[in-house]
């Protein structure tokens, strides 16, 4: 099947996105302490919603005050953040986008300074960090209060009036840590084999179902294989989550591949995607993420099986990028970019003080 990037996308639940042009979920920082909208925020999200996209999605929202992993992180666990959520879900959809919040728990990567208690996780389990907190292992409790969490958040964005939500369930967060060989030693029916470690994932996804409409779109967001904190996750059994969470009522797996055009760590001669695509229902659609810039790097994920390509540090240097692609051929620009160009694109101070972080994004 030929997939065009300006073509219409809808979704099993029956939500339509007006291309297949994605804002990758980024983190920003630019909210509230209390997980209240940050008028920042807002101004970057509906920035890049007037920019073309067809599926705008948030930074990764925390869904319980114990899963909150960085500073300025929009909240979404209390009916106190839905004014403002409120607000953000208006102001994507009057630009014809569908607005999606991606639900996080960050788990071990919870510091207590955040927080104000030990960070919990799959299993206690130690890394040679020189900030690495222990986790203590999750109780029955803690696992019966997040799912509830994830599911109470999906609901309250709904309420919001968001079209949408993704599970962040990629780079090492709690779920991924419970998908995890090396993070998840467990021996109950939470651990063990990838069944056992993929029941809280499951769980969630079904809880989250179970509480929004059948309009709304429901996805979850994975780590095809090892990459940054993401460790020991195997692509045989990523792609054996991807089915059955479909089965469990996904509308969407967004795979998070660092490098859309890479192949695979386990099989070099294979590429990630033509394999999820194949365990796949067709009326589950792919999301392809990772250093896409250009319009070949897009028709490339397409042409290979993705259904939307999501679109990161891109869109932060060129918030008219789902525009601008529509020319073949298309190169994008790249960084680094100064502060004030960043702040004529909708990027505010604090978000460009964590761009800095990383390599050729800030000319200063």
């Amino acid at each position: 099947m030929t997939r065009e990037l300006f073509d219409e996308v809808t979704f099993r639940c029956g939500a339509v996105a007006k291309n297949r042009a994605a804002l990758a979920p980024l983190t920003n920082g630019q909210s509230h302490d209390d997980g209240t909208l940050g008028d920042e925020e807002l101004a970057w999200l509906a920035r890049r919603a007037a920019g073309g996209f067809g599926l705008v999605a948030t930074c990764a929202a925390h869904v319980s005050p114990d899963g909150k992993g960085f500073d300025g992180q929009l909240g979404v666990f209390d009916d106190a953040h839905l004014e403002g959520l409120a607000r953000l879900a208006r102001a994507v959809a009057a630009e014809g986008a569908l607005g999606v919040v991606q639900l996080y728990h960050g788990g071990v990567r919870c510091p207590s300074r955040l927080t104000g208690q030990q960070p919990w996780s799959a299993s206690a389990f130690r890394e040679d960090k020189p900030t690495f907190e222990v986790p203590r292992a999750a109780t029955e409790d803690d696992l019966a209060r997040v799912i509830g969490h994830f599911a109470d958040a999906a609901a309250r964005s709904e309420k919001a009036g968001f079209a949408g939500v993704e599970l962040h369930g990629a780079h090492g967060y709690l779920l991924g840590q419970f998908l995890s060989r090396t993070m998840n030693t467990r021996d109950d029916a939470w651990g063990g084999a990838i069944e056992g470690r993929a029941r809280l994932v499951r769980e969630v996804m079904r809880a989250v179902r179970a509480r929004v409409s059948k309009g709304f779109a429901v996805g979850v967001r994975l780590s095809p294989e090892d990459f940054g904190y993401t460790r020991g996750v195997d692509l045989d059994e990523t792609v054996s989550v991807a089915r059955w969470l479909a089965d469990d009522g996904a509308d969407f797996v967004h795979l998070s591949q660092w490098d859309a055009r890479r192949t695979t760590k386990k099989r070099p001669d294979v590429h990630p995607l033509p394999l999820f695509r194949a365990a796949l229902p067709d009326d589950v659609k792919i999301i392809a993420a990772g250093n896409i810039w250009d319009r070949a790097d897009a028709d490339d994920a397409l042409a290979k099986g993705a259904d939307l390509v999501a679109v990161g540090k891109a869109a932060i240097v060129t918030p008219d990028w789902a525009r601008e692609a529509r020319a073949e051929g298309y190169v994008g620009r790249r960084g680094p970019l100064t502060r004030a160009e960043y702040r004529a694109r909708a990027v505010s101070d604090r978000f460009i003080g964590y761009l800095a972080r990383f390599d050729n994004m800030v000319a200063d």
